[in-house]
């Protein structure tokens, strides 16, 4: 499947069912046969075809490497993770371990996760760098192993089109102040059906995109810490919601989405002198627009001018976890400890084929990453590892409805739909209703 696509529908689908323990296909949990064999229903997702390849060869690898389990790699399309995995929870036929990218928080609550810390031997679990820890664990309790981090919000700029506009075409804007300046030199440059920047643009990819810049302006993000009441009222949510009305309204962006925010068409056809994405897209500029990468300006996203050190990004990431039900939780935990937490060599081709755009979750994998010959070919990996990810956050673990809220109240800014401070009562107002109808504080994170 073509990168874009992938993403698109990954994205989707990760915004219709986060809170969920999802996966799919025929078949379900895995038994022991006759010989004594322990069979591991194993599924992932559909993701890019050198991803594809490493999940289907890291599996062939395991049961060669051994006799006592054999594991069935089963890969789903994305659009059709959801209603196979309902419908295999639902019968009871639940694989017994897959590919997760939700927050756990809503998968725990409902038993739907076996816990890590009595399957996978601590030492393991204590390589997770600290970044990667709050997406696996809740309340000191490990329930999925990670297998990599991506900003999701990263920038990119075509350094032509900022040279002729008169500006430095090695460095990006820091601040959104400078952003917006650039914006201003680089629009007169450009031609018809050209434009300076391609940022989200609707409710459901601000509502997972934006969350980092929301504690970037802001120091926190939607809910209170203990989740019994929104935390959006304030100048921080207004002014980045202005921000991106002053976009719009400038004519800085396009008002019909040239491309997905998870895609990079836009950019590789060279339609905008900035785009917003993950630090994915690299790759399909390196695989699908060869001509443009060398003119490729990476780096950390503008920041408000009174971040203070705060990043605008969320990690990304995607884990495996194990089904609370597996009637072979420990043969499946250990394939996936085989997998991500033994041999690092296990692991490089995985990331080196996706151009060093993930960040390994272990300090023993990045270092095996860092030493391959084609790292030298990928200076943005260090501008990732370096620039962005220190100052980024972890997805939140509250239930995306209050994500959702908070991704409508910007949208309907940003179009001139409702004043700021409209938009936010409007947000305030349903994410209290997820707080009483979930019963948040009862489930807010003690650690």
């Amino acid at each position: 499947m073509h990168k874009r696509n992938s993403r698109l529908l990954l994205a989707v689908a990760a915004a219709a069912t986060a809170g969920m323990a999802l996966a799919g296909c025929s078949a379900g949990g895995g038994d022991n046969s006759d010989d004594g064999v322990a069979t591991i229903q194993f599924w992932h997702r559909t993701f890019t075809p050198v991803e594809n390849d490493w999940y289907a060869g890291i599996v062939k690898q395991f049961n060669e490497s051994q006799d006592e389990i054999k594991v069935v790699d089963t890969e789903v399309p994305a659009d059709a993770w959801d209603q196979k995995m309902k419908s295999a929870q639902a019968a009871g036929k639940a694989p017994d371990i897959y590919t997760f990218s939700a927050s756990i928080t809503d998968a725990v609550n409902a038993g739907q996760l076996h816990e890590l810390n009595d399957l996978v031997p601590q030492d393991k679990l204590d390589e997770i760098i600290e970044p990667a820890q709050p997406i696996s664990q809740l309340d000191g309790k490990y329930y999925a192993y990670p297998l990599l981090l991506e900003p999701q919000t990263v920038l990119f700029w075509n350094k032509d089109l900022l040279s002729a506009a008169g500006l430095d075409p090695e460095t990006g804007p820091t601040t959104w102040d400078e952003l917006l300046d650039m914006c201003a030199a680089i629009k007169p440059t450009l031609a018809d059906g050209q434009y300076c920047i391609s940022p989200a643009s609707d409710a459901v990819t601000f509502a997972w995109s934006s969350v980092g810049q929301q504690y970037n302006f802001a120091g926190h993000t939607a809910l209170n810490e203990d989740w019994t009441a929104p935390d959006i009222d304030d100048d921080g949510y207004r002014q980045l919601m202005e921000n991106y009305k002053t976009l719009w309204d400038e004519g800085y962006m396009a008002q019909q989405a040239l491309d997905v925010y998870v895609g990079g068409k836009d950019f590789g056809e060279e339609k905008v002198a900035f785009k917003v994405s993950g630090s994915w897209m690299m790759s399909e500029i390196g695989s699908d627009y060869a001509d443009v990468l060398p003119k490729t300006g990476i780096g950390a996203f503008p920041n408000s001018a009174d971040a203070d050190g705060r990043g605008a990004t969320t990690l990304g990431n995607f884990r495996w976890v194990i089904d609370a039900k597996s009637k072979n939780a420990q043969a499946a935990a250990d394939f996936l400890t085989w997998a991500l937490a033994g041999d690092p060599e296990l692991l490089v081709p995985f990331f080196v084929d996706t151009q060093f755009t993930k960040v390994p979750v272990r300090e023993s994998v990045q270092e095996a990453v860092s030493a391959d010959e084609a790292s030298a070919a990928a200076p943005w990996s260090s501008i990732v590892m370096n620039d962005i990810v220190p100052s980024a956050i972890p997805e939140p673990t509250y239930p995306w409805d209050v994500s959702l809220a908070v991704g409508t109240a910007m949208e309907s800014v940003m179009k001139g739909a409702a004043s700021p401070d409209d938009a936010i009562k409007t947000a305030e107002d349903a994410i209290n209703t997820v707080i009483q109808r979930d019963d948040l504080p009862s489930k807010a994170p003690t650690s």
